[in-house]
């Protein structure tokens, strides 16, 4: 089983993911494929996200059963603490309740994942 969510995604992306995907509510694609496609599918992600982000999660043979990808800009950094357990830190919100600029370094990322002698994996 593979799960793809998606925000602020172009339409063309929507709809090529609909080609292979069940959009079972706006945004949220799921299906069933091999290792090769759910590749293929998470290339096209990647390429066509422009400014949206998006998260895949796949049943895989991990303690957790499961693991996922993220790309684009979003509060949630996912980060591997070391041993293949992956955790999901949130970047404070920037006074006034709005998102941080996440178009940076990364450097409050790895701030939470010294705490705990982890690297970040996502990417921004």
């Amino acid at each position: 089983m593979l799960v793809i969510v998606t925000e602020n995604a172009p339409p063309r992306l929507r709809g090529r993911l609909s080609v292979w995907l069940l959009e079972v509510k706006a945004g949220v694609y799921v299906g069933r494929y091999s290792t090769r496609v759910r590749e293929m599918i998470w290339e096209q992600v990647t390429d066509g996200i422009g400014d949206g982000n998006a998260v895949l999660a796949w049943s895989t043979n991990t303690d957790s059963g499961f693991n996922f990808e993220t790309i684009g800009k979003d509060r949630r950094i996912p980060w591997d603490r070391g041993d293949g357990v992956k955790f999901i830190s949130f970047l404070p919100l920037e006074e006034g309740g709005k998102n941080p600029d996440m178009s940076g370094s990364g450097t409050k990322i790895d701030l939470f994942a010294d705490e705990y002698g982890g690297e970040y994996s996502g990417k921004l």
